[in-house]
């Protein structure tokens, strides 16, 4: 039977509180007139948004006892976007196809006020925005991350290299224009496909890592890493992930699928091994230069979970997986149900892969769930789960 909804003051997270549900709601012109649909729950009001995400969640999702949802905002708190290059050299517009979100109601306010000197910059470098019918064009897309200390990342993605020599020639003015920008790349995407971005990464600025500071640790984002749209709900899940770890005080923990280290690096404790897994490089070296920097001791691994785990010779004290929207997969779920590992932290941005792994791990009971709303207003959200073995 689904528990019933439980605020534990004694596991209180320590951090500044994301603005707290209510009964508002946005008011979007885009939504409105019908040039975006994205935010597909927007004239919902949030605080009923959130009770249908959490009602969604315990009915799928078995867990003795269920925490009370974490909130993510109203507005402007997507502190990640990626902004389609439209228009023309002269009057260039980034947004979504065939429509410029220079106002869009959920961005964070220094991406925002970044947008005019971006265009300006585009204008002067002559990027000529990517035009998808006649496959002509340099410029594709516009990638913007804020850190909460208000310093940002920037990420032209471009067909070819034949922008390169101007967009170095001109950046100075952008840096000049918006002192905040502290990484700045081109990222290379000659295919004409439904990718946002390429393999190949040019720095062009002397930093090429963005420092996003948690309670208690900080991540380096290198610029293909992957990081969370809502560094506030983000922060708040990695300290309750680190917070159901410590419980059991144990010696080892590995965490699958760890992406930049985030579950991981707030894991670390005095005397306990920890090891992350993740399949990109590029994530692995950021959490590399994070664990260096923060002077803990978490080993980092590129390499398939699931290989590399069935490869171990025995299980840790608790296991954390973090995989993206398809889930761990029966592979894995298999293994951890005959691995005899006696606890799991399961973070899912798919309430319903999760739904269908934990069918995998009967041996492994959900004793205690909480929804963290990475994405309001729209129907996606991320569910954090602690597993316990059956005695």
């Amino acid at each position: 039977m689904v528990g019933t909804v439980l605020d534990d003051p004694s596991r209180a997270i320590p951090t500044s509180q994301p603005q707290q549900p209510d009964n508002g709601s946005v008011n979007c012109t885009y939504f409105d007139s019908g040039a975006c649909g994205s935010c597909t729950l927007i004239k919902t009001p949030y605080g009923q948004q959130l009770a249908d995400k959490d009602k969604r969640a315990r009915s799928l999702v078995a867990a003795d006892t269920w925490l009370a949802p974490v909130p993510g905002g109203l507005d402007h708190f997507r502190t990640k976007v990626k902004l389609v290059a439209g228009g023309t050299p002269d009057v260039p517009t980034l947004g979504i196809i065939g429509q410029d979100l220079s106002h869009c109601p959920i961005v964070d306010t220094r991406i925002l006020a970044l947008l005019p000197p971006l265009k300006d910059f585009i204008a002067t470098a002559r990027l000529v925005p990517y035009d998808i019918p006649t496959r002509r064009g340099e410029l594709k897309n516009v990638i913007l991350t804020v850190s909460p200390a208000g310093e940002l990342m920037v990420r032209f993605v471009l067909r070819s290299t034949e922008s390169l020599p101007r967009l170095r020639k001109h950046l100075p003015t952008l840096l000049a224009a918006a002192p905040a920008i502290r990484v700045v790349t081109a990222n290379l995407l000659p295919e004409h496909k439904a990718v946002v971005e390429g393999a190949e990464e040019i720095v062009l600025t002397q930093a090429d890592s963005l420092r996003i500071d948690f309670a208690g640790r900080s991540l380096h984002l290198l610029p293909r890493s992957f990081v969370q749209t809502n560094t506030a709900v983000a922060a708040r899940l990695y300290e309750r992930g680190a917070a159901w770890v410590d419980e059991s005080a144990p010696a080892s923990v590995w965490d699958l699928y760890c992406g930049v280290g985030g579950f991981a690096l707030h894991a670390t404790a005095q005397g306990r091994e920890v090891t992350g897994v993740e399949v990109s490089p590029d994530a692995v070296a950021s959490a590399h230069r994070s664990a260096a920097e923060a002077g803990v001791a978490a080993a980092f691994i590129a390499a398939d979970a699931t290989e590399w785990a069935r490869a171990q010779d025995a299980p840790p004290d608790v296991v954390i997986v973090n995989p993206p929207r398809r889930g761990i997969g029966a592979e894995l779920a298999s293994w951890l149900e005959g691995s005899g590992v006696r606890r799991v932290l399961y973070s899912s941005c798919n309430v319903h892969s999760l739904a269908a792994d934990l069918a995998w791990v009967p041996s492994l009971r959900p004793v205690r769930a909480q929804v963290f709303d990475m994405f309001p207003h729209t129907s996606h959200f991320e569910t954090l789960v602690l597993l316990q073995r059956s005695a």
